[in-house]
C-alpha cells in the first residue's frame, strides 16, 4: 500500500460566484479547492523555459487546483486573479513588497477585496451581455474573457509583432474576442471587420467601461502618494517574484 501524507487545502470563493459558468462546469459552484504550494510548484516557478515563455504562473496555479475535472483554461480572468492571490497568501504569506517608481512599497494581500459588481446583471449559467453602442446605436453582445481567450489573444498579438515589430494590436484584438455578435450577426469574420472598420473610438471606450462594470474580479488597485504629494492609483504589479521573492531569474 502506498503511503499517504497529509496535505492541507483551502476553499477559495470566486468573485463571479460561479454565475457565469455553465451549470455542468464544476466552477459553477462558485468555489475552488486549492492545496498549499509544495517543492514541485517551486520547481515550476524556477523553470527557466517556463519563465521565458510566460507560462510559469499559470502552470503553478493549475497544479494547485485539487479538482482535476476543472478546466483551468475555462477560468474567467477575475476568478483566476482570486486564486492567484489566495495561492500567494497560503504559500508565502500575506505581506507583499514590490518596487514602484523606484521606491519600495508593501501591501497586506489579505486586505484586498472583490470589486463591487451588481450581480443582478449576471444571468446564472450565461456569460453574455447585451450593450447598445451609445454613438452609433449598433447592438452588440459581449462575453467576459477566460484564460483560453487570453492565451489566444497573446498568440495573435505576438504573431503580428513577428511580422511588424512596431505592431500594437492588443486593444482591437481583445475587442474581437470580447464581442460575440453585432446586430445579431455572430460570424467571426464580420465581427473582426466591424472592429477594424466600423467601431468608433468613443463606442469602443464605452464598451470597455461596461465590460469593467460587469466583470467580477479582485480589486487590485493600489493607492500611493506620488512625488507631488497627491494620491495615485496603479494595479499591483504581478510577476514571478509575486510568488517567490527570492527566485533567481
Amino acid at each position: 500500500m502506498e503511503p499517504k501524507f497529509n496535505l492541507p487545502t483551502e476553499t477559495v470563493e470566486l468573485p463571479s460566484k460561479g454565475l457565469l459558468y455553465p451549470k455542468d462546469n464544476p466552477l459553477s459552484s462558485g468555489k475552488i479547492e486549492m492545496k498549499y504550494m509544495t517543492a514541485k510548484e517551486e520547481d515550476i516557478l524556477s523553470n527557466v523555459n517556463y519563465i521565458k515563455n510566460g507560462t510559469a504562473l499559470d502552470r503553478v496555479l493549475k497544479s494547485l487546483i485539487t479538482d482535476k475535472k476543472i478546466n483551468f483554461n475555462s477560468l474567467l480572468v477575475g476568478d483566476k486573479n482570486a486564486i492567484m492571490i489566495a495561492a500567494r497568501i497560503l504559500s508565502y504569506g500575506k505581506d507583499y513588497s514590490f518596487e514602484l517608481r523606484n521606491e519600495q512599497h508593501s501591501i497586506d494581500l489579505s486586505t484586498l477585496k472583490n470589486k463591487k459588481v451588481d450581480y443582478k446583471l449576471l444571468e446564472s449559467g450565461k456569460n453574455e451581455f447585451e450593450f447598445a453602442l451609445p454613438k452609433t446605436g449598433n447592438k452588440i453582445t459581449f462575453k467576459l474573457l477566460n484564460q483560453i481567450d487570453e492565451n489566444n489573444i497573446n498568440k495573435e498579438v505576438e504573431g503580428r509583432k513577428k511580422i511588424d515589430k512596431h505592431s500594437n494590436t492588443e486593444g482591437s484584438t481583445r475587442l474581437k474576442y470580447m464581442i460575440t455578435s453585432v446586430n445579431e450577426n455572430k460570424e467571426s469574420k464580420d465581427i473582426r471587420d466591424f472592429v477594424d472598420n466600423y467601431l468608433l473610438a468613443s463606442d469602443a471606450r464605452a464598451l470597455r467601461k461596461r465590460y469593467i462594470e460587469v466583470s467580477p474580479d479582485v480589486d487590485m488597485n493600489y493607492v500611493y502618494e506620488n512625488e507631488d504629494g497627491g494620491e495615485e492609483g496603479v494595479d499591483i504589479p504581478i510577476g514571478i517574484n509575486f510568488f517567490w521573492p527570492d527566485v533567481q531569474l
